[in-house]
């Protein structure tokens, strides 16, 4: 199998009244409209003194982290920090090798299955 070329993903940030600025969001905080249908990868991560990512995957990004704000396996990790999540478009022929590249990296926390696809290089949210 050819190897791909490594893509630039835009990751998102939010914005609030109270802090208008860009800023990661907050998890537990976030409102994403359930019909607004943004395929692509996420990351969720907890702040703290040792951030750590927590979680990440891929598919509808709305209806995935709907389910993610309520798993207690997810929750637990509060303790260390707050819980925040960023997300970026990707073309569904490319998310298996995505989300295989950002396992790679991030070593998340939670998580069961994992694409086995050919990692496809991508710039990190923090960098």
């Amino acid at each position: 199998m050819s190897k791909k070329q490594s893509l630039k993903l835009e990751w998102l940030k939010c914005t609030s009244e109270a802090k208008p600025e860009l800023h990661w969001c907050r998890l537990e905080d976030l409102e994403l409209p359930l019909k607004s249908k943004v395929g692509g990868v996420y990351v969720i991560w907890h702040g703290g003194a040792k951030p750590w990512t927590v979680r990440l995957g891929q598919g509808d990004i709305s209806s995935r982290l709907a389910a993610h704000r309520k798993d207690s396996n997810i929750l637990a990790y509060k303790k260390n920090g707050t819980l925040f999540v960023t997300w970026a478009a990707v073309q569904k022929s490319d998310r298996d090798g995505v989300e295989a590249y950002l396992e790679d990296s991030l070593d998340p926390r939670v998580g069961d299955v994992f694409p086995d696809a050919d990692p496809i290089p991508v710039n990190l949210p923090w960098r």
